[in-house]
């Protein structure tokens, strides 16, 4: 399993999410694998350990994978969750009130954002 947390804005204009995973249902010679999910760009990132980024949206629908680095995002209506090594953030919050992010260890936050072609379907399935 891959976690994933799934960030998106509602008609309220607030930012949302909801914990899941990248459903892994295929595959061969024992692995398990996603589906293909088109993307346009991909670029790597580095915020050293203490780092924080006040109130914003996701400049584009994507995926951010943590490479390193423990961090507290937060909505405006104060929901709190936690981004670690290995989990992925599906960023579809592009409009509203955004959300914030810190540092919370002592490791820099090392990051892959994988820019999602328009109106692509996404792996990502809700946890229950």
């Amino acid at each position: 399993m891959i976690r994933c947390i799934r960030l998106w804005t509602e008609a309220d204009g607030n930012s949302y999410f909801e914990e899941g995973q990248i459903d892994l249902s295929g595959g061969e010679r024992g692995d398990i694998l996603s589906t293909t999910s088109d993307t346009t760009t991909i670029s790597f990132r580095e915020t050293k350990s203490g780092g924080t980024f006040a109130w914003h949206t996701a400049p584009a629908r994507q995926f951010v994978i943590t490479l390193s680095g423990t961090l507290d995002f937060q909505t405006r209506k104060g929901e709190h969750f936690t981004i670690r090594p290995g989990d992925i953030l599906l960023a579809e919050d592009t409009a509203g009130t955004g959300h914030s992010w810190k540092l919370v260890d002592d490791q820099p936050w090392r990051r892959a954002y994988v820019i999602l072609a328009p109106g692509v379907e996404v792996p990502f399935v809700k946890a229950v």
